[in-house]
């Protein structure tokens, strides 16, 4: 089929120099992602909580267990192709993977407690979306990509009710686009986070880190 993803044809992705199970359908780890892996595990305290949410094939939260001891993590996607390809991705770790919409279906037990909240939320604007390559286009989930009108529907959701879930020093950590970013900063700050724009000209890759304002 044209344009299939070689991921796909494989049945595995090369991510943070893990090889990543990614199943048809499911969307493909990025090697951009890597730098959101990075500056998660530079904030993450001894043996971290971490929620990676909008987790696709999970890579993100394996590779973070891969280099924090003792790591706990737990993923979210709404995708019940993505969720089962994450349990397998995450079995080694001990990582538990939910089926649903962002922080609906975690434990009411981790709020409060999340030292590291990592989301690669979709971010493509829904009109740009038929403009992306027919290996995403055609064989990743809509769900993966379309990120509402002006891409950033998900990361404001995401923003909104982080607060609730970060331990004290906690971290949430989001991929966006170097055109986008201050629309990410905007919304960390409009819903009580701190914000800062951490990019890599190697890797093409642009996140935004929070944590809580202080009130002194």
């Amino acid at each position: 089929m044209s344009g299939l993803p070689i991921e796909h044809v494989l049945g595995w992705a090369q991510f943070n120099g893990m090889r990543i199970a990614v199943d048809p359908g499911v969307f493909v780890p990025r090697r951009r992602t890597e730098w959101l892996v990075r500056q998660a595990a530079a904030v993450a305290p001894a043996r971290a909580i971490v929620v990676d949410l909008c987790c696709g094939s999970g890579a993100v939260g394996a590779a973070l267990a891969s280099v924090l001891d003792g790591a706990e993590i737990f993923a979210v996607d709404i995708d019940p192709a993505a969720v089962l390809c994450a349990v397998g991705n995450l079995a080694a770790a001990g990582g538990r993977v939910f089926e649903g919409d962002l922080y609906d279906p975690l434990p009411g037990t981790l709020r409060g407690r999340v030292d590291v909240l990592v989301a690669n939320a979709p971010y493509v604007p829904t009109d740009a979306v038929g403009l992306m390559p027919p290996e995403a286009r055609l064989y990743e989930p809509r769900v993966a990509l379309d990120g509402g009108r002006d891409g950033l529907d998900v990361q404001r959701r995401v923003s909104a009710e982080a607060l609730q879930w970060l331990a004290p020093g906690g971290h949430l950590l989001v991929e966006t686009s170097r055109q986008q970013a201050p629309l990410t900063v905007e919304a960390f700050l409009r819903h009580g986070l701190t914000a800062h724009v951490a990019s890599s000209p190697e890797h093409d890759a642009t996140v935004v880190v929070g944590g809580r304002r202080s009130h002194k």
